[in-house]
This record gives structure tokens, C-alpha cells and sequence, in this order.
């Protein structure tokens, strides 16, 4: 009985974190809208393949949109994070380059979005010190990405995994970001980040704070699914890569699983992998997937993956051209990402130099 009323006690406490996060994010980005050049936004990846879909409607879209409206925007290649439940950084300059060719061949735009990785800005890593100082053992283990990392990886909890959301205080802080836009599972991650500005102000900066308290922007991105009707990802083999050809989106839509009902409706609850190929055709078109459920009718699955992949195909087409042409020049990628990291590294040794002084560690 204890337990239950300590379980509905944490969930009401979560619900009314969210509803204070949403009316939080609902503000920042009326504010956004009005005056976009106050803001200064923080995303980023970890490099352990290539991007999908998913990536495309869940994140990449939004960080051009936010780019476009003249939002200071920050992507960081979250490098040193791929060791947090990984034995291996084999491939990792490849998925590197190509998450850069992804992000160009997108929109994201160089000249106006800085794009770097961690292990080229030392600066930024070194925050992690005082910011540890700042958090306790039982507010990192309470972090659900903790956890649910953890259970995934099936490795003991090491301590770069552990200390993870303080690294990503340390991304966001670093370049003063005060947004950060993100699906609400990430939420705890810019929680603890507000937790560990609000505390380094109040202990060593009350008089002149050096961090924003950054809000979240929750992201509207529908969850989508991959063709299996699993959540899309890179380690299900579910998922169409925005590099891939049309060739093999052709292949992999053709062999994903549907069901012995020939007429197609949208129903994501009893027709999972069924309704997941209509939220894809639905996305990459703007159509209904239930309107495009009506017009295909007793067509059959057959009659679905042709329309699932030329449509995906035709949605990808531009990307596709675009990428081709940036991967003729991998020198000019290279610049790229080296210009981002020195940027970086210049903002980093800035802001280092100003928490040094407001810790009295200036000799």
C-alpha cells in the first residue's frame, strides 16, 4: 500500500514537472518567435551511425527551421558520449564526417550554425569539475536515460555513463545556450542542467551570474515508428537512412512485416506495422495516413510499399542529390568541422576563464 502511494506520489510529482515544462516551453517560444537573435540553441548527436528518418522529423528539421529564423544555433557531435555504453569507437570518424554531410545536405548551413564535436573543445570538458561539485549521487542515479542506457547496454554502470547528464549541462552551458529543443523523454536532461546553472550562480555567482537557467523546447515531432512498427532505430534494422539510395529504401520497405488483412487502415494499436508504413507515407507526403489508408483500401500491402516507396523516394530525392555533391569534397567537410571546433574552443576558453574567475581560481 506504501508503495503504490509512493509510486502515484512520484508520478503526479512528474506530470506537474512536465506541465511546468510545457507552460515554460510554450513562453520561450512565443518570446523565440518575437526576438529570435536573443536565443541560442544547443542539439546534438552521438556519432554511432548514420541518420534516419526519424532524426530528419525529430530533430534536423526543427534545428533548420530554428537556424533559418535567426536563432544562434549550436549542433555538438557528441563523440566522447559514444564510450558511455559502447566497448568500441571503431567507424567513428566515418559516422562523424557523414553526420556532417547529413546535417549540410539537410539545410543546416555552416556560415550560420556552428557545428563541432567534444573531443576537440577541452575546454568545455574540463566544466564537468565544478559542475560535479554541484550535483549529487542520488539526483544522477534518479536520471531515466541513466537508467534505461544502463538496462540497454547490459554492461555495469560506468562512471562516464553515470555523470552523462552533468557532460550534457557542460554542452549546453558552455555556449550559454538558453534553449534547448527536445522530445519530452529528454526533459530530466535540461532539468538537472537549470539545477547545476542555478546552483554555480548561487554559490560562487550570486552578485554576477554566469549561466542562463535554459528551457526546453518541447518538440511537437510525432513518435515515429519504424517499418516493423518498433520505435525507429539504427540497432533494429527498422529504419530508412537519409544517405541510403533509392535502391535500398526500395529493398528494406519491400521486406518490412505487415498482416493477413488485405484492406489497409490506420490502426497503430491492432495494426501496428501496417499503420507505421502509413505514418512514414503520411509524413513524407504531409497526407493523413488515414486518408491514405482509404485510397489504397483493398489494394493490399503490395499495392502500400509501392506508394510508401515512391514517396519516401521522391521526399528523399533533393536530400540525396545534395549529399552526393558535399561527398565530392570531403576536404571542404573537414574544414568544416575544424572551423566549428576552433569557434568552439574559443567560446569554451571564455566561458572557462569566467567560472574560474567567479570560483577565485585566477592566479
Amino acid at each position: 500500500m506504501a508503495e503504490d502511494q509512493q509510486l502515484t506520489a512520484a508520478g503526479n510529482e512528474m506530470s506537474a514537472s512536465f506541465l511546468a515544462a510545457k507552460k515554460r516551453s510554450d513562453a520561450t517560444l512565443a518570446k523565440l518567435e518575437e526576438n529570435p537573435g536573443k536565443f541560442t540553441m544547443l542539439t546534438g548527436d552521438r556519432p554511432t551511425g548514420r541518420l534516419h528518418l526519424g532524426h530528419y522529423f525529430g530533430s534536423i528539421k526543427e534545428r533548420v527551421a530554428m537556424q533559418n529564423r535567426g536563432v544562434n544555433t549550436n549542433i555538438i557531435i557528441a563523440d566522447y558520449q559514444v564510450i558511455t555504453d559502447r566497448d568500441t569507437t571503431e567507424h567513428i570518424e566515418d559516422n562523424v564526417l557523414n553526420l556532417v554531410l547529413d546535417y549540410m545536405a539537410a539545410g543546416i548551413d555552416p556560415t550560420k550554425t556552428m557545428i563541432f564535436t567534444h573531443s576537440a573543445v577541452p575546454a568545455e570538458n574540463q566544466l564537468m569539475l565544478p559542475f560535479l561539485s554541484l550535483v549529487t549521487e542520488a539526483e544522477l542515479h534518479r536520471n531515466p536515460t541513466v537508467k534505461s542506457e544502463m538496462e540497454a547496454s547490459g554492461h555495469a554502470l560506468t562512471g562516464l555513463l553515470l555523470t552523462y547528464p552533468v557532460h550534457q549541462a557542460c554542452d549546453i552551458l558552455f555556449c550559454k545556450a538558453n534553449v534547448v529543443p527536445i522530445g519530452k523523454d529528454n526533459l530530466p536532461h535540461v532539468e538537472i542542467t537549470r539545477t547545476i546553472a542555478r546552483r554555480f550562480n548561487e554559490r560562487f555567482a550570486k552578485k554576477n551570474p554566469v549561466f542562463p537557467e535554459p528551457s526546453a523546447i518541447l518538440s511537437d515531432a510525432p513518435e515515429i515508428p519504424g517499418l516493423d512498427g518498433r520505435k525507429m532505430s539504427k540497432s533494429y534494422g527498422n529504419s530508412i537512412m537519409l544517405g541510403a539510395t533509392a535502391e535500398e529504401t526500395a529493398k528494406l520497405i519491400k521486406k518490412s512485416p505487415t498482416d493477413s488483412e488485405r484492406r489497409i487502415t490506420f490502426d497503430p494499436v491492432n495494426r501496428p506495422q501496417v499503420s507505421a508504413l502509413l505514418t512514414t507515407a503520411g509524413l513524407v507526403t504531409g497526407r493523413d495516413p488515414k486518408e491514405i489508408a482509404e485510397e489504397i483500401g483493398d489494394s493490399g500491402a503490395g499495392a502500400l510499399k509501392k506508394y510508401v516507396t515512391e514517396s519516401v523516394n521522391e521526399f528523399l530525392a533533393p536530400h540525396r542529390e545534395r549529399r552526393a555533391e558535399l561527398a565530392k569534397d570531403m576536404d571542404t567537410v573537414r574544414d568544416i568541422l575544424h572551423d566549428g571546433n576552433k569557434r568552439a574552443n574559443a567560446i569554451a576558453e571564455e566561458t572557462l576563464d569566467e567560472v574560474r574567475s567567479a570560483m577565485g581560481m585566477k592566479y
